[in-house]
């Protein structure tokens, strides 16, 4: 099988709402159409159930008892960020209609078979569900392609989930490096993982989670071909991962800049480019005789220099003259070419 990821040269983009829908409708579209304008490829939601993913007096992290100055713990927050499956179509026909990927994480097997069901062509894991056998085992049968975060694992989690494809005969996999902090430190970016990933032999990306866009240029530019990042519309909204995303203005730029970053990074075919012509015709050297020779008489290597305008004959070619006899008078500074032997 042709592997999704493969079928564009261009750095797939995955704006990431997540649960910054607040579980408003309304909101939920206009980051949709928000994150259409800045250029995303596709937006991403999550799907769960509370009672199905937590238990019920679990902590919140540290970035959220940050953003969340309140008392809920991590179940009563997330069970109000639950996103309904009625939302789930109404959100699915919206991204249809505005010309964006819809993408949704599940977090069990529930949540996946439902959106399986709703027509989602493309599945993203979590780094935390990594270890989830039966969430991957699941979508390793679909033979949908399944981009999977590889954020608090080793490199020991990554290959007994990638087991599961392989078992499964699903290679249309992508394996996206991330750090799991919200913001993460540059000195845990560690974008050399890619060069390690690389190794399982599938398409590689960046799940990025912090506040430089020089991150995400740089892993363009290590051979990322999909860029993910958590999508806004204020940073003022109350809600976990607010704070830690990305606006409209920030999302359009960093989309921008990996696009730039594309054209710098070029097709890996050694050229001559259209601009460099001009130059070529004038920097770049030709042979050219460097005395007066009479018609009939060899020429030899000391008889020939190389000149600028390298208009003529590249003087890599200069064994093919050297002992050729001349059939006309030629003069100094005079261009060679191979109607004169």
């Amino acid at each position: 099988m042709t592997s999704f990821f493969n079928n564009s040269k261009r750095t797939f983009v995955i704006a990431e709402i997540g649960v910054n829908h607040n579980n408003d409708i309304l909101l939920a579209k206009k980051l949709i159409k928000s994150a259409k304008i800045a250029g995303a490829d596709a937006v991403k939601f999550q799907t769960f159930k509370a009672k199905n993913l937590v238990l019920p007096g679990t902590k919140k992290v540290k970035y959220q008892l940050k953003n969340l100055k309140d008392k809920e713990d991590h179940f009563q927050m997330l069970k109000k960020l639950e996103l309904s499956y009625k939302n789930h179509k109404i959100l699915f026909k919206y991204c249809k209609k505005n010309k964006i990927i819809f993408l949704s994480t599940p977090y069990d097997v529930e949540s996946a078979r439902f959106l399986n069901k709703l027509g989602v062509k493309l599945f993203k894991t979590a780094s935390a569900d990594l270890i989830d056998y039966n969430l991957h085992t699941y979508l390793s049968k679909l033979n949908k392609p399944v981009i999977i975060s590889t954020g608090m694992s080793t490199l020991k989690d990554v290959k007994k989930t990638v087991e599961i494809y392989k078992k499964n005969k699903n290679s249309n996999i992508a394996l996206l490096h991330c750090v799991s902090n919200y913001p993460c430190s540059l000195k845990s970016v560690n974008l050399n993982v890619l060069n390690t990933l690389k190794k399982f032999g599938f398409t590689v990306g960046y799940s990025d989670h912090g506040n430089d866009n020089f991150v995400t240029c740089l892993a363009v530019s290590a051979g990322s071909k999909i860029i993910e990042k958590h999508f806004t519309l204020s940073k003022s909204l109350k809600g976990p991962d607010h704070k830690a995303s990305s606006n409209f203005s920030e999302l359009k730029k960093m989309i921008n800049e990996i696009r730039k970053t594309e054209i710098i990074m070029g097709d890996k075919t050694k050229k001559i480019q259209p601009e460099e012509l001009e130059m070529s015709k004038i920097s770049k050297k030709s042979l050219y005789f460097n005395k007066n020779k009479r018609k009939g008489t060899q020429i030899k290597n000391s008889d020939l220099v190389s000149l600028r305008p390298g208009l003529g004959i590249n003087p890599f070619l200069i064994n093919r003259f050297i002992g050729k006899k001349l059939k006309k008078d030629i003069k100094k500074n005079q261009i060679v070419k191979f109607d004169l032997i």
